[in-house]
């Protein structure tokens, strides 16, 4: 059984920092590209980073860059996000998720990913 679970997510004030994590079992992690989505009330799940499995080449959401890094730990089979600088806008709910494929596609298309975490929330505060 596939299982992705998100942790990390929080309340903090505009400005602040937060990491989150995503551990995966039951599939195969060291070969997949694997990346981070975010839903907003009412919005639309948005790419926000993508990693490659073997060179960690990333794609980032423009409005993300400079700002939030993902990386991944294939022997732990953890992906990481590191939000600094967080904004109000950046509330939402966060999705690790895996893609069958090696390598990330740039436009982070939510289709192209199989397998999705529950989510965790971050809310930034002015």
């Amino acid at each position: 059984q596939v299982q992705l679970v998100e942790s990390g997510g929080g309340s903090v004030q505009a400005g602040g920092s937060l990491r989150l994590s995503c551990v995966v079992s039951g599939y195969g992690f060291s070969w997949n590209c694997m990346g981070w989505f975010r839903q907003a009330p009412g919005g639309e799940r948005e790419g926000v980073a993508n990693i490659e499995p073997l060179l960690g080449s990333t794609n980032y959401a423009d409005s993300v860059k400079g700002r939030f890094t993902i990386s991944r730990d294939n022997v732990q089979k953890t992906v990481y996000l590191q939000m600094t600088a967080l904004k109000i806008e950046d509330t939402a709910m966060y999705y690790c998720a895996a893609s069958p494929m090696r390598e990330c596609r740039v436009d982070m298309e939510p289709a192209w990913y199989n397998y999705w975490g529950q989510g965790t929330q971050v809310t930034v505060a002015s």
